[in-house]
Order: structure tokens, then C-alpha cells, then sequence
């Protein structure tokens, strides 16, 4: 391997799953909309793209293990790789849609397992690693760990009716889990906000995975449609779903409310401060969410019976879809580029 390989390989961003994640969500959207044939050619890129990531890391850890654990134990990059977690979660949806529904269990097991290792070993190197103890390592990275905790949610929606005799405990686990990410999420965006409005911000600290903010609500909020389009299964689940409607609407509300915010966001930084915009791969954390968005507005459209929202959400998608696309693009550039 050349020197120049090796650099690339050894600096090879922990995030990159959010690719397959903004894929797969879209993918998602647009079989909801009814456009199948494009939907299907990005769940066969999504699914791909999943394999070449999975083969990339794995060669990553094998080859700079000091680099991926440097990654691990900093509270700056930690929790980004829940990107891994949403991944799987989103292919593990899409293997359901196609009837492979043991792919689907396994992804959720996969999932689950490096969830539960990755989330105390992320906290224990908050608690012992975050030398400077102060609140500026707050990013919006850090709520990707709501969206690997929520996906769970969602193929678990889908999977619970599978599991026969055992659909109730699926059924008691995502409650559970649902509301671990609302109450990670209580604690995470009050830091953020914090740190954002009253703390000194430079340039480079406005960057796209400030978007994961809207992206967590949104999937919070479609994880909590999820759990009322499924069967609660026990009495007990039926009767928090009053509870559950009602912090799904608002969960989509502070959503919907951030999107100006982050735009105007933009709009400063590349446009008033004019710094010029290129790729990197956080972008691709720009991209989930408005897919996500998309995907919550429709499911909370059926669960709430208003289906004005329905429009909302397939304007969102054109969105999503535009921006992924010209991302892709500027992927293929960057990489022709460097060649």
C-alpha cells in the first residue's frame, strides 16, 4: 500500500455510514411516494454502499487500530459511529420491505449488540478522556447516538410481528428504547443549545452535522408513529398511546422548527462569510435528515388521520433527493480529484 493510500485510509472519516443512512431513507421515501423503480436502485446503491463501508473500516481496525481507538475514546468523534448502528438498521428496513425478514432480525441483533458496547464505551470515555471539561466539545454529532438509538426503534416496529410468542418483549425493548433517545436527547440538545447561543462559535464550528439536531427529532418523531401504526401487543403499551401521539407532534414540531434555523445557518456561513463550499463527508449528515423528515411527516400524516402533511412530505423529498444527488456528484468529483 502507497504512503498516499495509507494517509487516506488511516484519516478515513468515522462517519461515513451517514452515506448509507441518506440512501436508504430516501429509498424509503420514495417507495412510499410510489416511485418504485428510482427507489429500488438506491436500496441495491444503499445496500452496497454498506458493504464497501463494513469492508473499509474492517480494513481500517486491522490496519490502524491506534487510529480508530484515538476515534473511540475522543468525545469529539465517539459518537459518530452510531452512524453504523442507523446504517444497518436502515438496510435491515429495507431487506423487510423485500420480504427477507431473517436479514432484517439479524440486523437488528447486529445493531443492537454494537449499540449497547458502543454506548458505555462512548460515556466511559466522556467520563475519563474529556480532559478539558468543557461544554465546547458539544457538536451536533454527538445526536447521532438518538439516531442509531431510534433506528432500533424502527426495524423493530417491523420485525416485532415476525417473533411470534416473543412480540411483546420486542414490543416492551423499543418502548424502552424510544424513550432512552427522547431523554438522551433532552440532555443532549440543551448542551447544544447552550454552547450555541452562548458560547463563542468560529466558523468551521457551524458544520453540517449541526443538521443532526432536526435529523433526531425527526427520527424520534417517526419512531413514535412507527410504535402507533404497529400493534402494542399488551394492554399496557395501548395505553401510552395517547402519550406517545403527543410527543411524536411535538418531536416533529421542534423539527420543523429548526430547518429555517439551519439554513439561515448556511446561508451565513457560505454566503455572508463566504467560505466556499466543498465536499466532506459530514455532509453527508445533511442529506438523512431531510429524508427522515420526509419519512416522519408522511408516518405521522397516517398516524394523526391528517393528510395534508402527506404534501409536505413529498415536497421534502424533492429536497432530500436534490441534495443527494448533487452530493453524489461532488463525491464523484472529489474523488476523480484526488486520482
Amino acid at each position: 500500500m502507497s504512503d498516499q493510500n495509507k494517509i487516506w485510509l488511516k484519516n478515513l472519516y468515522p462517519g461515513y455510514f451517514a452515506m448509507t443512512m441518506a440512501t436508504g431513507i430516501i429509498s424509503i421515501a420514495l417507495g412510499l411516494q410510489g416511485y418504485l423503480i428510482i427507489s429500488e436502485v438506491l436500496l441495491v446503491l444503499a445496500i452496497l454502499t454498506w458493504f464497501v463501508l463494513t469492508f473499509l473500516y474492517t480494513w481500517r481496525l486491522i490496519r490502524f487500530p491506534k487510529a480508530v481507538i484515538e476515534n473511540l475514546t475522543n468525545p469529539k468523534t465517539t459518537f459518530i459511529f452510531f452512524t453504523f448502528v442507523a446504517a444497518t438498521n436502515i438496510c435491515g428496513i429495507l431487506m423487510f420491505h423485500k420480504g427477507f425478514i431473517q436479514l432484517a432480525i439479524a440486523c437488528w441483533i447486529v445493531s443492537f449488540l454494537y449499540w449497547s458496547t458502543l454506548m458505555y464505551f462512548g460515556f466511559a470515555s466522556l467520563c475519563f478522556a474529556h480532559k478539558d471539561r468543557e461544554v465546547k466539545v458539544v457538536h451536533g454529532g454527538w445526536l447521532i447516538l438518538i439516531v442509531g438509538t431510534q433506528s432500533l426503534v424502527l426495524l423493530g416496529t417491523k420485525i416485532a410481528g415476525e417473533l411470534g410468542e416473543y412480540a411483546s418483549y420486542m414490543m416492551v425493548e423499543i418502548h424502552m428504547l424510544w424513550s432512552l433517545g427522547m431523554i438522551f436527547y433532552a440532555i443532549f440538545v440543551t448542551l447544544f443549545c447552550y454552547r450555541i447561543f452562548f458560547m463563542n462559535m468560529e466558523s468551521s464550528d457551524y458544520s453540517p452535522l449541526m443538521w443532526v439536531v432536526m435529523g433526531a427529532a425527526a427520527i424520534s418523531a417517526n419512531a413514535g408513529s412507527s410504535l402507533l401504526l404497529t400493534d402494542p401487543v399488551i394492554p399496557l403499551l395501548a395505553d401510552l398511546r395517547p402519550v406517545v401521539q403527543l410527543l411524536s407532534i411535538m418531536l416533529w414540531t421542534w423539527a420543523t422548527w429548526w430547518i429555517p434555523l439551519l439554513v439561515i445557518i448556511g446561508l451565513w456561513k457560505h454566503v455572508y462569510n463566504k467560505v466556499p463550499l466543498k465536499y466532506e463527508p459530514m455532509q453527508w449528515s445533511i442529506v438523512f435528515p431531510l429524508g427522515m423528515y420526509a419519512v416522519a411527516t408522511y408516518n405521522l400524516a397516517l398516524s394523526s388521520e391528517f393528510k395534508p402533511l402527506l404534501y409536505l412530505s413529498k415536497g421534502m423529498l424533492y429536497v432530500a433527493v436534490v441534495v443527494w444527488a448533487g452530493l453524489m456528484l461532488f463525491l464523484f468529483k472529489s474523488l476523480l480529484t484526488k486520482k
